[in-house]
């Protein structure tokens, strides 16, 4: 664990690691909500004409809707859509994830409680950052983690102008939390999410909830990997200690 941080110090330059935010993604990570995500995006995207395989949900997770229906719109039908395509497809996409959702709603992750009661009680804040304008979703969030999430520590794809692979989500957390990057740890489940919160110069954990194998999220520089979040939570205690024990220059570079 020290070799890691070490790593990742000396990758991005940095004298120090003391986490102060965990930022975590949502699909995948939060919710078990990608299994309707894949059937909702192959389904929506068959209706248009365009080949969405259901594993290429976990392949351009992170990524925002548009911008993923664009990206295949330019590999298969070699143009660009205009906006009112993109978003006429996105909301037919959006309308068959909410019917999915109700016929098999999206779980609360397991492990994701306890792992956000461990962080709150050790003082770190709380942010969620994904690329989803779900309302199916979003708005459960508040409910179902009343007391561990706040509404202004929450980005969406309605905060930004850029979605992952773009750093610019993960930013926009680290600036909701008033922290640094050297201060912020993420928690990802997407190779494109990974690369984001790499490119933004966090810690980035991985927890590989979906199908791909995990050279995928090792490639794109995850620092760690996990099988589950309930892997990760009962990790957190020996992991947060490690951090704390690390010593670290008093110097950062930026």
């Amino acid at each position: 664990m020290r070799e890691c941080i070490s790593h990742y110090k000396k990758r991005h330059g940095f004298g120090q690691f003391s986490p102060k935010a965990v930022l975590f993604d949502m699909d995948g990570v939060i919710y078990d909500s990608m299994p309707n995500h894949s059937v909702s995006w192959h389904d929506a995207m068959k209706d248009f004409g365009l080949d969405m395989p259901y594993e290429g949900a976990y392949q351009y997770e992170g990524m925002r809707g548009v911008e993923t229906i664009r990206t295949l719109a330019r590999a298969q039908w070699h143009r660009e859509l205009t906006d009112d395509e993109a978003q006429e497809m996105y909301a037919h996409k959006a309308k068959l994830f909410a019917e999915q959702c109700l016929l098999t709603p999206a779980g609360i992750m397991p492990g994701i409680k306890s792992l956000m009661e461990q962080i709150k009680a050790d003082g770190l804040k709380i942010c969620v950052v994904t690329g989803s304008a779900q309302h199916a979703l979003l708005d459960k969030l508040l409910i179902d983690f009343k007391g561990l999430l706040k509404e202004e520590l929450i980005v969406t794809a309605f905060d930004v102008t850029h979605g992952k692979p773009n750093p610019e989500p993960y930013l926009k957390g680290m600036m909701k939390c008033g922290v640094n990057p050297w201060e912020t740890i993420v928690v990802e489940n997407a190779p494109l999410g990974v690369q984001a919160a790499v490119a933004a110069r966090c810690m980035t954990i991985a927890v590989n909830t979906g199908p791909l194998p995990d050279n995928m999220l090792a490639d794109k520089g995850a620092n760690l990997i996990f099988p589950s979040m309930t892997a990760l939570s009962d990790a957190w205690g020996m992991l947060y200690d490690t951090w704390n024990q690390t010593p670290s220059s008093s110097s950062v570079a930026g």
